[in-house]
């Protein structure tokens, strides 16, 4: 076994001990936390970029202003300017509720 195979196999023994590890620890106390969806896992960030942006369109308060929504491993991130802090939390919940959403990376800012 060369050099590289070695370092390779090594890298994945210490990585699936590390996720063992991670997978027995419970939650601190006082923690809530909410089982995930299985099928959420199975949501392309494309999908949830639809999602998103196609509810955004969809959303009265929200026509006509330009959101821009990118996801990148389930990570969501909003930018644009809109008028009030309503459209603002508006356009966060949308965010948030996405199936396939993990993170919800905030780069909206009101209109001056």
């Amino acid at each position: 076994m060369n050099l590289i195979a070695r370092l390779a196999a090594a890298t994945a023994a210490v990585l699936a001990l590390a996720t063992l590890g991670a997978c027995s620890k419970a939650p601190p106390s006082g923690v809530a936390t909410a089982p995930m969806a299985a099928a959420s896992a199975n949501v392309s960030d494309i999908d949830v970029t639809e999602h998103v942006k196609t509810t955004l369109l969809q959303t009265e308060s929200l026509k006509g202003q330009e959101i821009a929504v990118v996801t990148t491993n389930g990570d969501v991130r909003l930018t644009g300017t809109l008028a009030t802090q309503a459209q603002i939390d508006e356009a966060l919940r949308i965010a948030r509720a996405a199936e396939g959403a993990h993170t919800i990376h905030d780069e909206l800012t009101l209109r001056k």
